[in-house]
């Protein structure tokens, strides 16, 4: 059973009824579901082509480590920029130092915060006017911001982020960890926090002389900002790819799969014997495997059909053959009833005798003929020296004796071996066929001329008689099956028909050729002409 393909039941014997038509578009729709029913090629390239793109799709997770390594480098700088500006106010009065800390603020973007040993605020740039850092809602941000968060939130989840705290204001310095950090080390610290709208918070704090604390916060929203444009130009990409791809994959498929369901469709048609002549497409305009595929199951549905006509004809022609023997032999019969002379009673039992040779030789060389290609298609062909073959098959005529004086020659136009591959007894069984047929043809004391050589790594065996010939329009049909063309006087079903028509068989199943021509000499008389390939040039 193929795989994806439903083994229907063929009951009919691939008998086409009246409907044939209707039954052939059934069978047709049937198959295609059939098909359907199964994973084909089509889903598998998508996700063949899909699960690439799936690869690709993980640039968007490599962005949560690019945001990690950002806000990393932010934190550093938050870090740097607390302890310069601890140091700068340090170097001025303290009057001057509210007016510093909101230059420093303004320049570098963070609000800046002075705290005593006990917490109280003693510097508060936002509380001086200055309100460069400010927390944006999310409730009144549109619907992208808000996809936006969501998608954050869906890619930190799946990657596994730590979630950091939620930023929120206290009045007492020392509810900030970092404060407290800063005071008790006393060293440089900083946090981050998370904003409502999923931006991130950095504070950072550094140890202030006399006991005091300098804490910075910024709102690092261009940190999100760069991560969502970044992912957004991937989603763009990514989003492009997909569709070329998905287009290329569907492209893709139809050109493998619509032909190879045309073909599978045929097949089974084939298979199933319901259409005398089923059309394979050969898909003419496809150059690759795929059009290679085609013009294979094209020739090979021919080759059937051929085959198929074949073994009907020669079905036909035995039936035809048969009956002339067996409607002489019921004749002769039912004539022995009604005679009583002794004398007719043994001329039907010869008659008799006759046609049941005849059938006998009927039987078993259509018995060989019809097996024949089964035979040659599994045996194992050896190297065979012709001319050792025919030296030999002379001999062996000779030593039983030629009837009517007739003479054989061999004559051996080369000295090389003439070795083919093939098998032996087959190719004697030829040779053997036509010596006797040449003998058959040949008037007495006539002369059959055996040749052979070697023509360009093809050995070239031709048989001469000095008989009657074969007319040119017939030397093509001696080859058929139950064709004969007998020399006078000969009794009438000595021959089957079936030599020559075996003869080509074999040869054939040798990769060479069996032709009947006239003589070259121009003398009357027939030629045949065997054509077989060496080992070298196959």
């Amino acid at each position: 059973m193929e795989p994806g393909i439903d083994s229907p039941r063929n009951d009919g014997g691939g008998a086409l009824g009246g409907d044939g038509v209707e039954r052939g578009d059934e069978d047709a729709r049937a198959l295609s579901l059939r098909w359907s029913a199964r994973v084909s090629l089509t889903p598998r390239i998508l996700f063949v082509n899909v699960f690439a793109l799936g690869l690709l799709a993980g640039g968007f997770f490599y962005l949560d480590s690019y945001r990690s390594r950002i806000v990393d480098g932010r934190v550093t700088q938050s870090i740097r920029e607390a302890r310069l500006i601890a140091e700068a106010l340090v170097s001025v009065p303290e009057a001057q130092r509210p007016d510093l800390a909101l230059r420093l603020s303004r320049d570098m973007g963070a609000r800046v915060r002075v705290y005593d040993p006990a917490g109280k605020p003693l510097i508060d740039t936002r509380r001086l006017g200055l309100r460069n850092v400010v927390l944006q809602d999310p409730d009144k941000q549109d619907w992208r911001q808000a996809s936006a968060r969501f998608l954050d939130a869906v890619i930190d989840t799946v990657v596994g982020t730590p979630r950091a705290p939620l930023y929120r204001e206290h009045d007492d310095g020392r509810a900030w960890p970092d404060v407290r950090a800063a005071h008790d080390t006393p060293t440089v610290s900083a946090t981050v926090w998370r904003a409502p709208d999923r931006t991130p918070v950095i504070t950072a704090a550094s140890p202030f002389p006399g006991g005091g604390v300098v804490m910075t916060t910024i709102n690092a929203r261009e940190i999100t900002q760069t991560v969502r444009l970044e992912r957004f130009r991937l989603g763009v990409v990514l989003l492009v790819v997909s569709i070329a791809s998905v287009l290329l994959s569907l492209f893709l498929a139809r050109t493998i799969v619509r032909p190879l369901r045309k073909l599978a469709r045929a097949a089974v048609r084939v298979r199933m014997g319901r259409a005398r002549e089923v059309i394979v497409p050969r898909l003419p305009e496809r150059r690759d495997e795929i059009g290679m595929l085609a013009r294979a199951l094209s020739d090979m549905s021919l080759a059937l059909r051929a085959r198929i006509d074949a073994i009907e004809a020669f079905a036909a022609d035995v039936t035809h053959e048969m009956k002339n023997p067996l409607a002489s032999l019921r004749s002769a019969v039912e004539g022995m009833t009604m005679v009583k002379d002794p004398a007719l009673q043994a001329r039907l039992l010869a008659i008799v005798r006759d046609d049941v040779q005849r059938l006998d030789r009927l039987i078993t060389d259509i018995a060989e003929a019809s097996r024949l290609d089964a035979q040659l298609s599994r045996t194992k062909f050896e190297p065979v020296d012709l001319g050792a073959m025919i030296a030999a098959l002379i001999a062996s005529r000779e030593a039983r004796g030629v009837e009517r004086g007739v003479r054989l020659q061999f004559v051996r136009r080369t000295d090389m071996p003439l070795i083919v591959p093939g098998e032996g007894a087959r190719l004697e069984r030829v040779l053997e066929n036509l010596i006797e047929n040449a003998i058959s043809f040949s008037p007495d004391a006539g002369l059959i001329v055996l040749s052979a050589t070697c023509d360009h790594d093809v050995v070239v065996i031709g048989i001469e008689d000095q008989g009657p010939g074969v007319p040119e329009d017939a030397r093509e049909q001696v080859f058929r099956r139950f064709q004969s063309l007998r020399p006078e006087g000969e009794a009438f079903g000595k021959h089957s028909g079936l030599g020559l028509a075996i003869a080509r068989t074999i040869v054939e199943a040798h990769q060479g050729s069996i032709v009947a021509t006239a003589r070259t000499d121009g003398a009357g008389g027939a030629r045949f002409v065997i054509r077989i390939p060496t080992a070298d040039a196959r």
